[in-house]
């Protein structure tokens, strides 16, 4: 039998290769977890337009941004989805005893979040509640990492979509990316529901997994003001008793070949002055090439990718 160092080495190099579609694929896992730099990366190395990867925190915070901006959009949130700046969260198709006892519990943190409560906010004393609209909670909610009601995220990422796979069958035909949704077994129902009145398949569930010890400490570095200590046990308890749920739906209901466990914490270290330095980059890389086997593309061609792309990061 030949020596394998005898084997002549492939003199090609596969440099890009497309994701099959139509069809979306699913990005989630806890906070910190690098959804998004797995789906900037995957756009990158599978031919994906930036367009196309669509992040439910994106969407929320251009929500915000865009109603504050764009009388024109706010007009069409309040018309298309119920959605105001003029409607109380405690007087609208969205209230329940649930939703009002949450918002009364977060109004010291509504009024260190606008820095005062805005002037439509009346005192308990005089009305009988506070005044908080739509808007202000739909805002507060996506700066805090707080879980808004089901009808908006449903009507959101709808519209996200539509407007995404519109305009032909080119757009319709091409895959595209949702990274951070479904994050509740009631919007994985919803989702499933909406992609296959739309016909499109749902290509792969990537379930990135990292400890509630790497989630504290990626947190801790990036200096954010809402990642301190109570804010993120409450996001790893919410991954577990929701996302981790919705997830094993999507399982039940697609089967186990759909859904990729990754692995989202693969340390790369390097010697720098004789010490042993932690290589972020590397350890991104790590992640990235699971991430790509999980997809099928053979380990070779993994290895071509990511060799361009560590070449390009170097050209620029």
């Amino acid at each position: 039998m030949p020596n394998s160092q005898d084997r002549p080495q492939s003199l090609v190099r596969v440099e890009r290769i497309k994701l099959r579609g139509p069809g979306v694929v699913i990005l989630t896992g806890p906070s910190s977890c690098g959804k998004g730099e797995v789906a900037n990366a995957l756009c990158h190395l599978v031919s994906i337009d930036p367009r196309r990867h669509l992040s439910m925190g994106e969407i929320l915070r251009s929500t915000v941004e865009r109603s504050k901006s764009d009388p024109e959009f706010a007009a069409l949130l309040e018309d298309k989805y119920s959605l105001s700046k003029n409607v109380s969260i405690f007087d609208c198709i969205d209230t329940n005893e649930e939703l009002t006892e949450k918002v009364k519990r977060y109004l010291p943190d509504l009024e260190r979040h606008f820095g005062r409560l805005p002037s439509r906010f009346v005192s308990e004393e005089v009305s009988g509640k506070p005044e908080v609209s739509q808007l202000d909670w739909l805002e507060f909610c996506t700066a805090s990492g707080l879980l808004i009601p089901n009808r908006w995220t449903q009507d959101l990422i709808s519209a996200e979509i539509e407007r995404t796979i519109s305009g032909g069958s080119e757009n319709f035909d091409n895959p595209f990316i949702l990274d951070g949704y479904p994050r509740t077994v009631a919007a994985a129902q919803h989702l499933l529901a909406f992609l296959r009145s739309m016909n499109i398949p749902i290509l792969k569930v990537l379930h990135l997994s990292i400890s509630k010890a790497e989630m504290s400490a990626r947190a801790g570095k990036r200096g954010r003001s809402d990642d301190h200590a109570e804010a993120l046990k409450s996001r790893f308890d919410f991954y577990v008793d929701n996302v981790q749920p919705s997830v094993d739906y999507l399982k039940t209901e697609l089967g186990g070949a759909a859904v990729a466990l990754i692995d989202a914490h693969q340390p790369a270290y390097v010697d720098k002055d004789g010490e042993r330095v932690f290589h972020l980059r590397r350890s991104i890389e790590n992640v990235v090439g699971t991430t790509l086997r999980a997809l099928g593309v053979p380990r070779v061609i993994v290895r071509d990718l990511l060799e361009r792309r560590r070449e390009e990061a170097s050209d620029g």
